[in-house]
């Protein structure tokens, strides 16, 4: 065993000279989010029934996501539209005909197919908490209750502004069937008044007492008596009141008289009428069950659903003509009930729900980068499509719902705790389980098989190790961290109290056990106060993708090194800081280690030794992730920063700030998108990695170009403009070019391939070789009327061969032909005698072998031969094309030595060629033995 604690290695210092801030995303684009169904906002409910249609009326589902909306299609819970964000949060819905409306701030704005047309603004300036249509108006009240406004949807214009008395704080508004322009305004203090919005006059009052059965007058009104239901009933005149108190009434607006009265534990959050001819009302809890009151019997309990909604349920209504109740909480989901018969429990029959709790651990699953698995302080395990939102689901933890509704106690109780680490393999993943997750303060890790999108067989716990040992009892930790071997027949679990064991995650038999041994005398120091020197707490377990090393991370600073067959600490690295969590790329066998001082580092397992130390954080680093080739390392911290490192060079090449922190983040096998969750948001956002849709300059930059971005958005307006930010640049920053020629005084090749310039020498070998031997025969014609000679048997008559003529050529084409000029040739007479003939030899370049033997034959008059010379040797004189000048001049001198021999006129001009190239090929062979002598000297020495 090794124990190395050897120094880091010198931290790369940031360029300085990052010149301009960045305005537009650098390196990631906002693209879209994922997992938001609803919030607490109640949603709003639309059929239309379709001429001719056979399966009943389309039913349309509107939910708020915050600052967008989101319309789904009843029938399978599909997404029709998303709506672009709005300038505020959203505070109330409403649908009217093919156009959805929202209340944000003090603005009520109108959409047709996800696009905003139209916006009324209140001329309080304060901000709407509700709207509602009323034919061709919009009725809205102001979120202190004091004021209801009326605007003429047809033309925008505000019609009529209502101011109530002081004491009556308005919450919500119900138009009274067949009531003609009139309606009931619900108040936080439990009283309902009824308007006329025409002629802005008060009705009547209904107090809380006639309302409820509490003796208090409305001076005085009692606590939690605030309105939080109102809503219609199949009756004429009858409507259903909802109390925080948890008090419902049934009540007669024309008698004003309460008809009957029920009571739920929890506070009324919303109430519905069946309206397919059985008289059933539905309420709902802000502690997620729903009660269901037989009418005909005096409002007897029908049902309860506890535990409908793991959060408290804000809309409920009913299906108009249907026995399908839809219900919406702020669990993040919406559901579909099913009544098979009118007095029997509903069931659940569709829904369509996301984590109710912010995710703190997501990890892309697969190869594809199409799946995501994330874990929440829901306690649920849910697998999140980037594709589409329909494939999407939770994976199954047994039936919680018959126990928890045999034991009499919430489904939440029942699920496991929180996951605070998350392995998995694909390679056998129809084989058997292949996820592997340990939770929080649990002494065994689980099994999970995507295939069947439920719990898996096995259990991994360290009690059966311990037990029957030894008389005295070790301690029992609890699992730190899990992996799942490459090939996905093993899984590996580290605990807290240094324990590591092996499991067959077929059989779930244990395999191995790996001792991590004694803290080293170096890492003594870093062991918390009274904490024993054999307990050592394991915080990260890695495998290589050969199944030879096995890799664990201790808390007091060590990172271990085992055999994976035979179990044999290997080699311990002695880190600077306690590491907190490692993070391994296996294609590239790089080790990434977050340290308690704030600094990533990043370990070869090949060598075994720190490779780049990435610093820079303002806070805790919180998770990290390798894109798909190991170039770069992307990391989150508590600073709500977003950082991304170049390891080559180890600079920081890109980082960004968001509205919240981000606790989680994973790079998509395919490099496309990076995924990160928030502290704050049931979420997962998508961002876009611009590096595949343009050339993007990765220099350093500096904390002085961090620059805050918004989260991305559902879908709308956000995702046009990430798309934007994806487009080509047409002149990309800063791109360097190589020029023609580094240095006068060094040699530069034409970068061509050699075969080129070896063909033009051997053209001659060449097209001898290929020759044929014979020329080929033309395959003789057959008449279409074959002719037969006379006689008793079919003989065909042999065609008579038809003498060909030779074609005659015509003295106007002989005289074109020897008068025309190439374009090698005009270029060779058109450059200047003293300059370096570049775009001459660049012509020359382009041509193949055959072409360009084909113009140095063509050379034939005195002038072109002596210019040829004088750009061979100017050519030479630049250092430049120095095999093409060469193999040129060979083939030259081979072609015309008769021409240059016996015309005086070309004599100079040779001598001078001569010169230059004895000079430069003299020059070139000292480089070339200085070079072979000193590459010589070098490899003898080493």
């Amino acid at each position: 065993m090794e124990v190395d604690s050897a120094s880091p290695p010198p931290r790369k210092r940031l360029r300085t000279d990052a010149a301009t801030a960045i305005h537009k995303p650098r390196l990631f684009a906002p693209f879209r989010a994922l997992g938001l169904i609803t919030n607490h906002v109640p949603f709003a409910l639309q059929t239309r029934s379709y001429k001719g249609a056979t399966d009943g009326p389309r039913v349309h589902i509107l939910t708020c996501l915050g600052k967008a909306w989101a319309l789904w299609e009843g029938g399978k819970m599909t997404l029709l539209f998303v709506g672009p964000d709005a300038p505020e949060q959203i505070t109330s819905l409403a649908l009217d005909g093919d156009a959805v409306w929202a209340a944000s701030g003090p603005h009520a704005i109108k959409y047709i197919r996800g696009k905003p047309v139209s916006t009324l603004t209140n001329p309080l300036d304060t901000p709407i908490s509700y709207i509602q249509t009323f034919g061709t108006a919009l009725l809205a009240l102001t979120e202190d209750g004091e004021h209801m406004l009326v605007w003429d949807t047809s033309d925008g214009e505000l019609e009529t502004s209502i101011q109530f008395e002081r004491g009556f704080t308005a919450t919500s508004i119900l138009h009274p069937a067949t009531y003609v322009n009139k309606v009931l305004v619900a108040s936080s203090e439990g009283s309902l008044q009824l308007w006329n919005i025409k002629t802005k006059t008060l009705i009547q009052n209904f107090s809380l007492a006639k309302l409820t059965s509490s003796p208090e007058s409305s001076d005085a009104p009692a606590l939690g008596c605030a309105i939080t239901a109102l809503v219609q009933s199949p009756a004429i005149d009858v409507v259903g009141i909802g109390f925080t108190s948890g008090e419902i009434s049934v009540y007669d607006v024309r008698l004003n008289g309460r008809l009957m009265r029920m009571f739920m534990e929890g506070g009324i959050r919303a109430l519905g009428f069946r309206s397919d001819g059985h008289p059933i009302l539905a309420s709902a809890s802000s502690a997620g069950h729903i009660a269901l009151w037989d009418l005909n019997n005096g409002g007897r309990l029908l049902h309860m659903i506890r535990g409908a909604h793991d959060g408290a349920i804000t809309a409920v209504e009913w299906v108009p003509g249907q026995p399908v109740l839809v219900t919406s909480g702020e669990d993040n989901s919406v559901k579909q009930w099913l009544f098979d018969s009118p007095t029997s429990a509903p069931r659940l029959l569709k829904f369509r729900s996301g984590h109710h709790a912010p995710p703190h651990l997501i990890r892309y699953y697969g190869d594809d980068g199409k799946q995501l698995l994330t874990a929440s302080r829901d306690r649920s395990l849910r697998c999140t499509s980037v594709v589409r939102d329909s494939r999407s689901f939770e994976l199954s933890q047994g039936s919680l719902a018959k126990k928890a509704t045999s034991l009499s106690i919430p489904v939440a109780s029942l699920k496991f705790p929180p996951i605070n680490s998350i392995s998995y393999s694909t390679t056998r993943s129809k084989d058997w389980d292949d996820i592997l997750t340990a939770h929080t303060d649990e002494t065994f890790a689980r099994s999970w098989t995507m295939l069947n999108k439920r719990l898996g067989k096995h259990t991994f716990g360290f009690a059966d190790s311990i037990k029957g040992k030894s008389k005295e009892r070790l301690p029992l930790g609890s699992v730190k961290d899990i992996c799942v071997t490459a090939c996905g027949n093993f899984g590996l679990a580290g605990s807290s109290t240094g324990l590591i064991h092996m499991w067959n995650m077929q059989s779930g038999i244990k395999r191995k056990s790996y001792d991590v041994g004694p803290c080293p005398p170096e890492a003594l120091a870093r062991l918390r106060d009274g904490a024993k020197k054999r307990d050592r707490v394991i915080t990260g377990l890695a495998t290589d993708p050969l199944n030879r090393v096995v890799i664990a991370s201790t808390l007091d600073g060590t990172l271990n090194f085992f055999d994976f067959q035979t179990t044999k600490l290997e080699h311990i690295l002695i880190l600077p800081s306690t590491a907190v969590s490692i993070e391994m790329h296996r294609d590239s066998g790089l080790v990434a280690i977050t340290c308690d001082d704030v600094v990533i580092r990043v370990v070869d397992i090949e060598t075994r030794r720190i490779v780049r130390e990435l610093s820079g954080f303002r806070g805790r680093v919180l998770d990290m992730t390798f894109s798909a080739d190991a170039r770069w390392l992307v990391a989150t911290s508590l600073d709500s920063t977003i950082r991304t490192f170049d390891l080559p060079t180890g600079r920081l090449i890109d980082a960004f700030k968001t509205s919240s922190v981000a606790t989680s983040i994973s790079f998509s096998p395919t490099g496309d998108f990076l995924a990160t969750a928030h502290v704050d948001s049931v979420g997962v956002y998508l961002w876009a990695n611009r590096a595949q849709y343009a050339e993007v300059s990765f220099q350093g930059i500096t904390e002085e170009d961090i620059q805050d971005v918004s989260l991305p958005s559902m879908q709308g307006t956000a995702e046009d403009d990430a798309l934007e930010a994806l487009t080509v640049q047409d002149a990309p920053l800063d791109v360097f070019s190589t020029p023609p020629q580094l240095d006068g005084e060094l040699i530069t090749m034409t970068l061509l391939p050699r075969a080129r310039w070896q063909t033009l020498l051997n053209l001659e070998v060449i097209q001898q070789r290929n020759k044929p031997k014979e020329p080929p025969k033309p395959i003789e014609k057959a008449p279409f009327f074959l002719p037969t000679l006379p006689g008793v048997e079919t003989r065909f008559a042999p065609a008579e061969k038809e003498t060909q003529q030779p074609k005659k050529t015509t003295k106007r084409l002989d005289k074109a032909a020897g008068s025309a000029e190439s374009v090698f040739h005009k270029t060779l007479l058109e450059a200047d005698p003293e300059g370096d003939y570049e775009g001459f030899f660049h012509q020359a370049k382009m041509l193949q072998p055959a072409a360009l033997d084909l113009e140095l034959r063509s050379l034939t008059s005195i002038e072109s031969l002596n210019t040829f010379m004088c750009a061979i040797r100017r050519r030479l004189v630049t250092h430049r094309d120095f095999e093409a000048v060469e193999t040129m001049m060979n083939v030259f001198l081979h072609l015309h030595a008769d021409e240059l021999i016996m015309n005086e006129e070309l004599r100079e001009e040779l001598e001078e060629l001569e010169k230059v190239q004895k000079k430069e090929s003299q020059r070139v062979l000292e480089l070339i033995t200085s070079s072979l002598g000193t590459l010589g000297f070098v490899r003898d020495t080493l």
